[in-house]
């Protein structure tokens, strides 16, 4: 009886020490997905600038317009959460950005399709890796997952030219 007891509790502290991770997790893909979008509102925004091709210039246009909206859904999930609002960008679109800003025409093209195909492979691998669990974030991003898939599908068929 007593060990029935102890292993129900040993059980019930495994269930809760789980329970009270997964908010931490929900906390760090949050801040991840806000700062993936502004990443992708800001380089979405250079290529509809800089572009040569008109199709990438659509593209970023795109990519600005799905994240910033995104990002707005986002945002009060992330608040429940306790996740601060941020401008904050990727390390590595930082660094793309300044290897973009040195490139232009046909070279920036080609770069921008080239890193977007990288980049939204590794997003949708983390959407739904995060898609499996359960909760409010899990269903943000299931629901997400079809628009970065439709970004890396746009992207490869840029970069096949």
């Amino acid at each position: 009886m007593i060990a029935r007891l102890l292993g129900g509790a040993a059980v019930a502290l495994l269930l809760a020490g789980a329970a009270s991770a997964q908010p931490g997790a929900d906390r760090h893909f949050l801040g991840k997905a806000i700062r993936g979008d502004n990443s992708e509102m800001m380089l979405g925004q250079m290529a509809e600038n800089r572009a040569a091709d008109p199709r990438v210039r659509d593209y970023g246009r795109m990519l600005h317009n799905d994240h910033a909206m995104a990002r707005q859904q986002a945002l009060p999930l992330a608040r429940q959460f306790g996740v601060a609002d941020t401008d904050g960008v990727m390390p590595q679109a930082r660094e793309e950005a300044r290897k973009l800003r040195r490139m232009n025409g046909r070279a920036f093209d080609r770069e921008f399709a080239r890193y977007m195909v990288h980049d939204h492979k590794h997003d949708i691998s983390d959407f739904r890796k995060e898609a499996r669990e359960h909760g409010p974030v899990a269903r943000m991003a299931r629901q997400t997952l079809p628009t970065l898939e439709k970004h890396l599908h746009v992207a490869e068929s840029l970069r096949r030219g």
